[in-house]
């Protein structure tokens, strides 16, 4: 059956807050990974949908600030046709959801990647909005085989990017109009560099197409000597200075960036203008890191790097593993982060000469390379951002600001307990 005539619902799991810290301020399905986000992936193919999401109740304000045609509260006043009911986590092709059939649901070891509701499903549940009741309604379709990939760590953006960059690359380039003049950097083959309409590549740039494809959007602006490998994507009005950008390297709107960048995502709207190193990292929205900040992502033994996402050590199996920053961090000058690095939302980070502690709780300041309470609270936090969203031209709207009051005050016992450990230590 032909998927454009029904609705797209988006859901998170219970698996979401091991997301955290760049879940904080966002559901799972807006997390990036390739040129966008699982919701952009869907919408982008399938765009004459009605859509709808379930997701965590403190961000249903911010989410319909942002899209107010989204259908939060009330799933039911979706159009009268089947639902397809979309898992957050799940990375995959969309072509393999063209043609499915009512009455089926697609699970990867044990996990729902998506289910095809009724109008009726809907109405099943007197909160059709809880999460664990959309997996027990699945568990009734007929189970087919689905492929891609379930995601339980931010690390896995990290993992599965090379490989959705280069399906997002097959997907997106057909009906997107390029800019015609002649890169004379280029190294490797044509057909896989697109660059957008409106975007500026100065001389003595090199586009390097031999291990995978090449994005840049319109209005991005590439500086003389700046390298990008691909498979890679830089958004809108994304200004690269000097820049050596390694492959399987996501960046999103509105960012700059300079210095060595290696497999890794920046959400968007987030500087790393300087000279410094970057990898295996996922860097959250107006975070600024300071020149010369640097992070490792490899331990000298090369062993599987454990990652504190909210204190408590997770076990990545893999021993490449950088930094995970949430929104609204500022690092100043010289700042080095560890392998495995976990630095949560509106920190505030300062040099200390050596290595910055591996978990960072959201709210706090980093002094001589110990963890503080913010001197001056929220308040201050609030007007920093506030500023630093108003020289891109965005705004701090209430609603945002209630989301972070919110955020602080959940994330205070990850504060208290690193504050205890750190005593503790001394």
């Amino acid at each position: 059956m032909n998927v454009s005539n029904w609705n797209i619902v988006f859901f998170e799991d219970s698996l979401a807050p091991q997301f955290f810290p760049v879940a904080l301020l966002r559901p799972v399905f807006e997390l990036v990974c390739g040129h966008g986000s699982v919701r952009e992936r869907l919408r982008r193919r399938f765009p004459e949908t009605e859509w709808g999401a379930i997701l965590r109740p403190e961000l249903r304000e911010t989410y319909l600030e942002t899209f107010p045609d989204c259908k939060i509260d009330n799933l039911n006043s979706l159009r009268e046709a089947p639902t397809l009911i979309i898992n957050g986590r799940w990375l995959g092709d969309p072509r393999t959801l063209e043609d499915l059939d009512e009455g089926t649901s697609g699970w990867i070891d044990d996990e729902l990647a998506w289910s095809v509701f009724s109008p009726e499903d809907l109405q099943r549940s007197s909160d059709p909005s809880l999460a664990d009741q959309v997996v027990e309604i699945a568990k009734s379709k007929r189970s087919v085989p689905t492929t891609g990939e379930m995601i339980h760590y931010p690390w896995d953006l990290i993992h599965f990017n090379p490989q959705m960059l280069s399906l997002d690359f097959d997907l997106n380039s057909r009906d997107e109009q390029q800019a015609s003049f002649n890169i004379s950097g280029l190294v490797g083959p044509r057909e896989q560099l697109f660059i957008g309409q409106g975007a500026e590549v100065d001389p003595f740039v090199v586009l390097d197409t031999r291990h995978g494809p090449i994005w840049i959007e319109s209005g991005a602006k590439l500086q003389a000597f700046t390298r990008i490998e691909g498979p890679a994507y830089v958004g809108r009005e994304t200004q690269t200075f000097r820049a050596n950008i390694r492959e399987g390297t996501t960046i999103g709107p509105v960012c700059r960036v300079g210095g060595e960048v290696e497999e890794s995502i920046l959400h968007g709207f987030a500087n790393k203008y300087h000279d410094g190193f970057l990898g295996h990292s996922y860097v959250c929205p107006w975070v600024n890191l300071g020149a010369l900040t640097t992070n490792s992502d490899l331990k000298n033994d090369y062993s599987d790097v454990s990652v504190p996402l909210v204190g408590e050590r997770v076990l990545s199996e893999s021993n490449k593993v950088g930094c995970f920053i949430g929104d609204h961090t500022k690092t100043a000058i010289g700042s080095f982060f560890n392998t495995g690095s976990s630095i949560g939302v509106m920190s505030m980070v300062l040099p200390a000469g050596e290595l910055q502690p591996k978990f960072v709780p959201s709210y706090s300041r980093v002094w001589h390379g110990q963890i503080e309470e913010l001197p001056n609270g929220i308040d201050s936090a609030m007007k920093t951002a506030r500023i630093a969203m108003d020289r891109r031209k965005q705004e701090l709207t209430p609603a945002m600001q209630k989301l972070l009051q919110h955020t602080f005050e959940i994330t205070q016992p990850h504060r208290d307990a690193a504050l205890l450990r750190q005593s503790q230590r001394r």
